[in-house]
């Protein structure tokens, strides 16, 4: 079986990536192209003449515009008409014949919510689905022309308020694969410590969602397993005053989990040094660092390997990361191919 090795990119990092992690992939995401007045624009992309040589050296690797992002607004307002949608669609389109990509990924984060800011409808869950229709449409008939066939992803949140604000049964066949934002799972919105991007729910978490549960909420829906990917994090949630109980893990902290180092910055500053001790949480099958005050919940080569043995064990599509340029070790990116090898 073939799994899908994806990752996403910021445009600012888009040089950053070396041919052997290219290599290593088989579909890159450039985040982001934006909404607005109901279509996609990606004039702000700085780096399209690197994303050209990377389609000349790399033919193979799958090229995906990622529209979208948190707090990037304009969804709401372009997928509530009929002619919003078209407009959109319309703009993947020209997008399709501007840069070199194989399709278009929508991170609407959320459809039916406005927590990060922007507009939102109730409409938004019917609206979400007819988007996607339209794009799927539109997508169809220029591969008929091109005798190529576009992609169509979304990227997921990960937990049951998501399914409710979308019409997952009716959104997953118009979809190649859906990427399960399986980070930030607790973070900014907490002030209990715990784990961001864990494998599953260990004992004594209040909070019990987790990568296995998000995959049993969409499997639920309807949704095939083999159109999930699951995300991995190449960054970090930290937590401060946090009492010096059980390493930290389960405990209320002073702050809520806002960002922390990334991979990069763990490996070179945090991880077993400074007085930062590395743990192992074994029913969570995720590492975390505590120095007696400070907790930090973050992905290493370990529980990368985890995820991956539980993507082939439950026959998912594959493995995502969120984002390339937080992780210049290249450790994880690594981790994930080995465990993701093709049979």
């Amino acid at each position: 079986m073939s799994y899908i090795r994806a990752g996403y990119v910021n445009d600012v990092h888009l040089p950053l990536m070396t041919e052997g992690d290219l290599q290593q992939l088989t579909h890159l995401n450039l985040a982001f192209g934006h909404v607005l007045e109901d279509e996609i624009v990606i004039s702000h992309l700085k780096h399209i003449d690197v994303l050209r040589r990377i389609r000349g050296q790399y033919p193979e690797l799958k090229l995906i515009l990622s529209v979208g992002g948190w707090s990037a607004g304009g969804f709401s307002e372009a997928a509530s008409t009929a002619e919003g949608r078209s407009k959109m669609a319309a703009s993947a389109l020209r997008a399709l014949e501007e840069l070199p990509l194989d399709g278009i990924d929508l991170d609407w984060e959320y459809p039916s919510y406005g927590v990060a800011g922007i507009a939102s409808s109730k409409a938004d869950k019917q609206n979400f689905t007819l988007l996607l229709r339209e794009l799927r449409e539109a997508l169809d008939r220029k591969g008929k022309e091109t005798a190529q066939h576009y992609l169509l992803t979304i990227a997921a949140g990960a937990d049951q308020y998501y399914l409710d604000g979308t019409e997952m049964d009716q959104v997953h066949p118009l979809l190649d694969f859906i990427q399960l934002m399986t980070y930030d799972m607790r973070g900014g919105f907490q002030v209990l410590t715990g784990h961001h991007t864990n494998l599953y729910t260990p004992s004594g978490d209040l909070f019990r969602i987790s990568a296995d549960a998000s995959v049993r909420l969409f499997a639920g829906a309807g949704v095939p397993l083999s159109k999930i990917v699951l995300g991995a994090a190449f960054y970090s949630r930290l937590w401060t005053g946090v009492p010096d109980r059980d390493n930290g893990l389960h405990q209320m902290a002073a702050s809520t989990g806002g960002y922390g180092p990334n991979y990069t910055e763990l490996a070179e500053n945090y991880i077993n040094v400074q007085g930062y001790r590395r743990h192992w949480d074994e029913e969570a099958q995720a590492p975390y660092l505590f120095n007696g005050e400070t907790f930090i919940s973050y992905e290493d080569e370990q529980s990368i390997e985890a995820k991956c043995a539980y993507i082939r064990e439950h026959a998912l599509g594959g493995l995502m990361f969120w984002e390339y340029g937080l992780d210049r070790t290249g450790n994880l990116i690594a981790a994930m191919t080995k465990g993701l090898r093709d049979n």
